[in-house]
């Protein structure tokens, strides 16, 4: 059993740290193969936090334990929120934008539930996945054309920026590419291996480990982006890039994860896990509005965030006690 734990805390560590590798050395090449700085940050940075929950998701789903694959994406998106955003709020309180009303929120709104309508007949059947997949690609494909409309896109200066600072040859750019990529495969794979291992020895589900310790292990990135994004005053960027993660978790995550395995799950899916995503999703309208025109997230807005994470987890492992 210390194996496995260990397994579980070095794939987690490995896979932050390829994950970080991955993103550099991608937007590298792209850039340096002409990709305009603005699809680099939306496709490759954008969605660069969410590797690991892919990468972990899809070995979960070849070694045939989809419950970890279901429970990371769905698990990723309640830690996001309640989480990520709560401890973000709690160090710097973080504005919402009025087009995250009208347009992001609405559409991971729309998305959870088509997720929660997938979810009737307890499974993610693999028509299912690519209907998911179908509806994810539409989504990139409608945001990277209203992103290259804009003639001025303050995305795209601070890309280019950020990737003159970090200036590399195309050959180191290749070299941390498959750096990153082998290390997300190997984490991956030890890190399944022993969230397994914990879960047969505690007479647990798969589901469960994926919701708790898979969860926000491979959440960690998104921390570290929002909480850096939050104190440069980027509200945007901390709010969208938890936005973006759940977009991707739902649609592209459980997608891969099913068309590689459907998934069969319990009815407690449904009516607990989608119910608290879903909650907590409905909850960002809330803060949006704003009370008294303050349109943020502040400090008490984290404390209620984090609690609600603490409840959730704490009711995960009352149920897992309760056996």
């Amino acid at each position: 059993m210390t194996l496995a734990f260990l397994a579980v805390l070095i794939g987690l560590a490995i896979l932050v740290w390829s994950a970080d590798r991955f993103v550099d050395g991608a937007a590298a090449v792209a850039r340096h193969y002409g990709m305009p700085p603005l699809l680099i940050g939306m496709v490759v940075i954008g969605f660069g936090t969410s590797v690991p929950e892919m990468v972990v998701s899809a070995f979960a789903a070849f070694q045939g334990n989809p419950g970890i694959a279901l429970g990371n994406a769905y698990g990723s998106n309640i830690t996001n929120i309640a989480l990520i955003l709560g401890v973000t709020a709690l160090i710097v309180p973080i504005a919402v934008d009025s087009q995250v009303i009208r347009k992001e929120l609405p559409i991971l709104c729309v998305v959870t539930a088509l997720a929660a309508a997938q979810l009737w007949d307890d499974q993610v059947s693999r028509l299912d996945a690519f209907v998911l997949l179908a509806v994810f690609s539409g989504l990139m494909a409608w945001t990277i054309r209203q992103g290259l409309r804009k003639r001025k896109d303050e995305m795209a200066r601070e890309v280019e920026e950020e990737l003159k600072a970090a200036e590399m040859t195309v050959g180191r750019a290749f070299f941390w590419l498959f750096v990153g990529l082998i290390g997300l495969m190997v984490s991956s794979r030890l890190l399944v291996w022993g969230a397994v291992e914990i879960a047969h020895h505690f007479g647990v589900s798969d589901l469960i480990i994926g919701l708790t310790v898979v969860a926000l292990g491979t959440s960690l990135p998104e921390l570290a982006s929002s909480v850096a994004a939050a104190r440069k005053g980027e509200d945007d960027l901390a709010l969208g890039n938890i936005l973006g993660s759940n977009l991707f978790n739902t649609l592209a995550v459980v997608g891969i994860a099913g068309s590689i395995h459907p998934i069969v799950v319990g009815p407690e899916v449904l009516s607990r896990d989608i119910v608290v995503m879903s909650v907590l999703t409905v909850s960002l309208f809330l803060f949006g509005y704003g009370i008294r025109g303050h349109a943020r997230i502040g400090r008490v807005g984290g404390v209620m965030l984090l609690l609600c994470y603490v409840g959730y987890t704490t009711y995960l492992l009352s149920t897992v006690l309760a056996r």
